[in-house]
């Protein structure tokens, strides 16, 4: 199946979305956690234009429930990634280490909730992600709290633990806006992201992913119906960490290879901007 391949990034269809939007049958979010939890699961990840996001919620429309918060259906996130000096957690993922690691901080911007990321994979291929609550004011922070939990999960997983912990920093902030959808009667979830912003710190440079929607469905197992819709237009999953094709796309001679196609596709060519003018 060969795989949609724009060749300029096109003009956002807000209004055709918003339209389908109001169609939809709403959810709260302990619904949500109840009827789809997911702790374990399959994620794939896809980019399309929103013409062609529009055209999957109607088609989804009838089986699918939206989430709503205070009649809010968008809402915004923020991740700070912490790595070392010489990028080790970016490294891993681009050889695909057996063990590799990432830190990060979620801030939830309408709710002013922050939660502190560890996700470990150790030699035997098992994936880890343990969290605890955050400070949002110190979301760009380690703190010795902090500092202690990221050692606890890491120790036996990560080399030179010790250097790790005393000098990772704040790299990489990404930013953008979410939509969160379930089906009540096969467990499943979707998540549509739109303008993501991912801006690196030691550069200080910004990029703005516009005019797309980054898909992802999730499930305990095999394909849903959401995956088999985008495979039926010619859309395939996509090999995409936020963190890892962000850095790639502001530091371009980093090794890229795992995510090439990605970059190459939807990312090369977008205009880098000084952070004080964006």
């Amino acid at each position: 199946m060969t795989r949609v391949r724009p060749q300029t990034a096109p003009a956002p269809q807000v209004s055709a979305v918003e339209d389908v939007l109001r169609t939809f049958a709403t959810v709260d979010l302990p619904r949500i956690q109840e009827l789809a939890d997911l702790q374990t699961r399959i994620d794939r990840k896809y980019i399309v234009p929103p013409g062609v996001f529009a055209e999957l919620l109607r088609d989804q429309q009838p089986v699918m429930r939206m989430l709503s918060i205070d009649g809010r259906h968008r809402f915004g996130y923020e991740s700070v990634y912490f790595d070392t000096p010489d990028l080790a957690s970016y490294h891993s993922a681009a050889y695909g280490r057996r063990r590799r690691f990432k830190v990060r901080t979620r801030s939830y911007l309408d709710s002013h909730d922050c939660v502190l990321e560890v996700k470990a994979k150790g030699g035997r291929g098992q994936t880890v992600k343990e969290r605890f609550p955050y400070h949002p004011a110190l979301s760009s922070t380690i703190t010795a709290e902090a500092r202690q939990f990221i050692l606890d999960r890491l120790t036996g997983v990560v080399e030179n633990i010790d250097t790790l912990i005393h000098t990772i920093t704040p790299t990489l902030t990404t930013t953008y806006d979410r939509m969160t959808f379930v089906n009540p009667d096969n467990g499943t979830r979707m998540t549509a992201d739109v303008e993501l912003i991912c801006d690196e710190h030691s550069r200080m440079v910004s990029v703005h992913l516009a005019g797309y929607v980054l898909i992802e469905s999730k499930s305990p197992g095999g394909s849903t119906p959401i995956d088999r819709w985008l495979w039926g237009r010619g859309y395939r999953p996509l090999s995409l960490s936020k963190y890892c094709v962000g850095l790639a796309t502001l530091t371009p001679t980093l090794p890229a290879n795992k995510w090439h196609q990605t970059l190459a596709e939807y990312f090369r060519d977008l205009p880098v901007s000084y952070l004080g003018s964006r």
